[in-house]
């Protein structure tokens, strides 16, 4: 078990079952889209964000990803840091069928793959400082990652062979790329998924 000072978000109570059994942190749950109407929880959220930070993770379905940018707009003071749990197609044991999109909410993933989403957001047993010289929009656009005709299809494999989900929006990978590599770690990642360059 990992301590984390950061309060994590989730959105259900069998997603709180879960990181309990591997992690000591503070978990609070945003019951789904009862927290669009639940200023006493919101308000603990914004608490959490500017004393000791908050982590957002929430499935990566639809709904996931609602939730968390309501959260994240929310949020107007302090730290956000955002965990995202892989697209894993598959259905929780205690459900009859699974979700819409099929994917398995943070209840079902496995614990090695959620504490590696951690690692992924830099989320360690000590909060890890951001690299000096981060990557930029302008290095997405100079590595094809952006403004290219097949930037797109390249950011889904990048993002699947990182084992992050493939609604993640081009601001949300820059931001992830900066917890998990340097530049020159990305750019050489890139070199070896597309040896024939960007077009």
């Amino acid at each position: 078990m990992i301590k984390i000072k950061q309060a994590i978000v989730v959105e259900g109570k069998y997603d709180k079952i879960k990181l309990a059994s591997i992690v000591d942190a503070v978990i609070i749950v945003t019951n789904g889209f009862r927290i669009y109407k639940d200023p006493e929880k919101l308000a603990l959220i914004r608490y959490y964000a500017s004393t000791t930070g908050i982590i957002i993770l929430t499935d990566s379905d639809r709904a996931g990803f609602r939730i968390r940018n309501y959260i994240k707009g929310a949020v107007k003071n302090g730290k956000v840091y955002n965990v995202y749990s892989p697209d894993i197609y598959g259905k929780e044991s205690r459900k009859e069928k699974a979700s819409a999109e099929g994917k398995l909410g943070v209840e079902g993933i496995d614990t090695g793959l959620l504490l590696e989403a951690f690692k992924k957001a830099g989320i360690t047993a000590h909060d890890s400082e951001p690299p000096a010289d981060p990557i930029t929009k302008a290095d997405l656009f100079e590595l094809g990652l952006s403004g290219c005709s097949n930037s797109s299809e390249m950011r889904k494999i990048l993002q699947k062979h990182l084992g992050l989900p493939e609604l993640l929006s081009a601001a949300s990978l820059l931001e992830v790329l900066n917890t998990m590599m340097t530049l020159d770690e990305l750019a050489e990642l890139l070199g070896r998924l597309f040896p024939e360059g960007k077009e």
